[in-house]
């Protein structure tokens, strides 16, 4: 949270009585709000605004109370709100997937590049393991299909060696994602198939970190002069986010590393070179010897325990 409100949560919880506000005398009394309850019954009322109300009864010679009251005491007894049916979005299960090893879960989804020409795009497919951020899979197409797409996790499926119920594949809700096509293989597969929840896009967030490390990637172009170029760029931009980028979220290892099974021998021989390097001037380490980031050992989309966070307040002596 920020400061400020850290702050008004210590004053709120240090708060020991509730102070109530007094009526003022010129308020209605119970017995004048229940005439103006009564009177907002009445049937030749049940399909007319406060205001109108109002003014019917002015015409009649009669001043219960002015208009904004009048909403207050509905207010008070709930009874402002929409009268009419509203259409109402169902309810969604928030996608809970968590992955402990590669090739667990993955996440795909699909961006656009720009063509040569206005209105002219190609259509990027990629397929990423959750755990290791490993590129497992990637295409370029001139159009989005489901049969692209089921092409796609086929071969990827086939180059990783998953097996039946040892993969689940989370997206978002586009139309390829959600045809039939490919809901069918995933059960040919035995692969688990998830769904983001309509207009979340924090439901697919690895898919979306992704596209973002390719779109601001200095060498990224504002657009393509043919589908050749933008699949040429991306083979070298995949190789290097593979093998060469040393990712943030993994303890600035490789995806590479991760994805087959190195980051503990990889962060072994970096934890020999800080040791030495403490060893040698222990004067320059202020804080002790020096330790490797450690690699999560669990990576989550939603996991449970954001949703039961609460911030611990602390109370602060009360002045006399």
């Amino acid at each position: 949270m920020s400061r400020s409100t850290y702050y008004r949560s210590l004053k709120s919880f240090s708060i020991e009585q509730v102070v109530t506000r007094p009526s003022p005398p010129r308020a209605l009394s119970a017995a004048e709000k229940q005439e103006v309850l009564a009177a907002l019954h009445e049937d030749r009322f049940v399909d007319k605004a406060p205001s109108a109300v109002y003014a019917a009864l002015l015409d009649e010679g009669r001043y219960l109370c002015s208009i904004r009251t009048m909403y207050r005491i509905l207010k008070d007894n709930n009874e402002v709100r929409e009268r009419r049916n509203q259409a109402r979005h169902p309810e969604y299960k928030k996608p809970e997937l968590l992955a402990t090893t590669p090739n667990q879960v993955w996440s795909w989804d699909i961006t656009k590049l720009k063509g040569p020409e206005k209105w002219t795009y190609y259509y990027l497919y990629v397929i990423i393991d959750i755990f290791s951020r490993y590129v497992v899979g990637w295409l370029i197409a001139p159009r989005e299909n489901a049969e692209l797409a089921e092409a796609l996790i086929t071969e990827t499926c086939w180059r990783q060696s998953i097996e039946v119920d040892q993969l689940s594949i989370h997206s978002d809700r586009g139309s390829p994602m959600t045809s039939k096509v490919v809901a069918q293989l995933m059960a040919d597969l035995g692969v688990t198939k998830s769904l983001s929840r309509p207009r979340v896009s924090n439901d697919n967030p690895y898919s979306e970190a992704g596209f973002k490390t390719l779109k601001y990637h200095p060498t990224f172009p504002a657009q393509f002069g043919c589908i050749e170029d933008a699949r040429a760029f991306c083979k070298g931009f995949f190789d290097w986010y593979n093998n060469d980028h040393y990712h943030s979220g993994l303890a600035l290892l490789t995806p590479e590393t991760v994805h087959h099974g190195q980051a503990q021998e990889r962060s072994d021989a970096r934890q020999l070179v800080l040791s030495s390097a403490y060893k040698a001037n222990p004067e320059r380490f202020v804080n002790g010897a020096p330790m490797v980031l450690q690699l999560p050992k669990e990576v989550w989309i939603n996991s449970p325990n954001e949703a039961n966070f609460q911030p611990i307040l602390i109370p602060m002596p009360v002045p006399h």
